[in-house]
């Protein structure tokens, strides 16, 4: 899927309230020790910056979640940032998201 329509498809199913189902219980274990070891190898053991921009709730506060999602998927072209679409889906980037608005600041 082209990224437009990957961002087009996030907008739409933010606006008609379509709700995303969130990862399992084992999954979630799975997202959060990819969280920890390879964003955190980019982005800081403890998300505040490193290589990567920090991934901090203030850090992330101005940006949308479809740009947020979109950035894990895809990647960040001229960057550091590798697509993660082969190995997350697009309910599991939003969740990513989620977790990293709620981490304790």
């Amino acid at each position: 899927m082209p990224a437009r329509a990957g961002v087009f498809l996030s907008a739409l199913l933010l606006l008609t309230g379509t709700c995303w189902s969130a990862p399992d219980t084992a999954r979630k274990d799975e997202l959060r020790y990819l969280l920890e070891q390879d964003c955190g190898s980019c982005h800081g053991m403890t998300l505040r910056g490193g290589l990567g921009p920090a991934l901090t709730p203030d850090a992330l506060a101005e940006k949308p979640d479809e740009y947020l999602v979109h950035s894990i998927l895809e990647g960040r072209p001229g960057t550091a940032m590798p697509p993660w679409k082969r190995f997350l889906s697009q309910e599991e980037a939003q969740w990513l998201v989620n977790s990293l608005r709620r981490q304790s600041q």
